[in-house]
């Protein structure tokens, strides 16, 4: 079968994201990078063409060249697929010239700046028919997608508590360091940014991670952010309450300033029969509390996986995987979806998990602004 030809937009030179996307896409081998624009600064975007071995006139100045140049080859050579891996401001604007130019698009998150526009981009996708794939990476670990049939077969009995962590300290430097380095930074603009800068980056994920393996939506939440600083103008630490119905409860705490920390993502949730606990720097272990029977570990690739979990491996048992066959799992999913192939939901997260997580964050930042209220998403 022919691989997806790709483009790209941002992910150049020194950009950890774009990496993983392209890792990912060859981990995969559904897709071919042909073309991009791949830096703001034009020269540096084909000095890393030129890096890539992809043809210097297939490396373009800016979007609508690309879009314009593109549509003119024939339809086996032409660009199938864009990923959209720039801050955020750009990825609504860019998403909707594609989507209405018939492109279907993989796209970092968060996905929009605003919920509006979230909202907008839902409806052009329903429209055009065309794939939108979301990269909450996270939903692509084998161990995840494991955790989520497990609840779904009711092990668990009546599920009481929820509780997710996203915890950093890489912005410490950042915030302690000269007034030029914080200005210079753009996650901590809200022009580039958005609303939120904790929240938006990696609370967001934890929210997602939640409803991913749940399959329940929360409904309201409370929130307590901190930008640690006076002169940081966004949230780099957080604690949010959540409401998912009349008895369920739970908590996402979230922060950039936890010195020491580095990706430290866990999950938990709680039953009256087991409960399951997950930590992302170890992703191959999943496991099952219970007051009744020793503590299980559920581990990838072994026959007592259910089908989606088992489906997701990449390597043998006892081969440790990680984040990039994570993301590939994710373009896999995306692969079968362009192709008009069958695919389970839980493949990859979707425009709608877009919306979803536009309304968590601000919804967040709308309690904390209030007081500290609750608020409905």
């Amino acid at each position: 079968m022919k691989k997806i030809r790709m483009g790209m937009i941002g992910g150049g030179i020194g950009a950890f994201i774009g990496d993983a996307h392209r890792r990912a896409s060859r981990i995969c081998n559904d897709f071919e990078l042909v073309c991009g624009v791949f830096d703001a600064n034009y020269e540096r975007s084909k000095e890393f063409a030129t890096m890539e071995g992809i043809d210097l006139s297939r490396c373009y100045e800016s979007v609508d060249a690309m879009i314009e140049a593109e549509l003119k080859l024939p339809d086996g050579e032409r660009m199938q697929s864009v990923s959209i891996v720039t801050p955020n401001a750009l990825h609504f604007p860019f998403a909707t010239k594609l989507l209405r130019n018939g492109f279907h698009l993989v796209c970092e998150k968060p996905m929009t700046m605003t919920v509006a526009e979230a909202v907008e981009l839902e409806e052009l996708v329903a429209k055009t028919g065309l794939t939108f794939a979301l990269t909450h990476t996270y939903t692509g670990y084998p161990m995840v997608r494991q955790m989520r049939d497990l609840v779904a077969s009711g092990v668990l009995g009546t599920i009481q508590r929820i509780d997710a962590q996203y915890y950093q300290g890489w912005i410490n430097s950042i915030i302690h360091g000269t007034e030029s380095r914080i200005t210079g930074v753009w996650r901590l603009d809200p022009k580039h940014a958005g609303a939120s800068s904790c929240m938006g980056d990696i609370g967001v994920h934890a929210f997602n991670l939640i409803e991913y393996t749940t399959g329940l939506e929360i409904k309201e939440i409370l929130s307590d952010l901190s930008s640690v600083k006076d002169d940081v103008s966004l949230d780099l630490d957080g604690t949010v309450l959540l409401r998912f119905g009349k008895n369920l409860k739970g908590v996402i705490r979230a922060s950039q300033v936890c010195g020491g920390e580095e990706n430290a993502i866990t999950l938990a949730i709680y039953g009256s029969k087991a409960s399951l606990k997950w930590a992302q720097e170890n992703p191959n272990y999943l496991y099952m509390l219970s007051d009744t029977e020793p503590t299980r570990v559920f581990k990838p690739a072994h026959g007592y996986n259910e089908k989606l979990a088992e489906a997701s491996h990449t390597m043998p048992s006892g081969h440790p995987e990680g984040i990039y066959e994570a993301l590939a799992n994710i373009y896999t999913g995306t692969a079968k979806s362009i192709r008009g192939q069958k695919f389970d939901p839980g493949e990859f997260p979707t425009v709608h998990d877009g919306v979803r997580g536009m309304k968590f964050i601000h919804s967040v930042v709308e309690s904390n602004k209030k007081g500290n209220v609750w608020v409905s998403i």
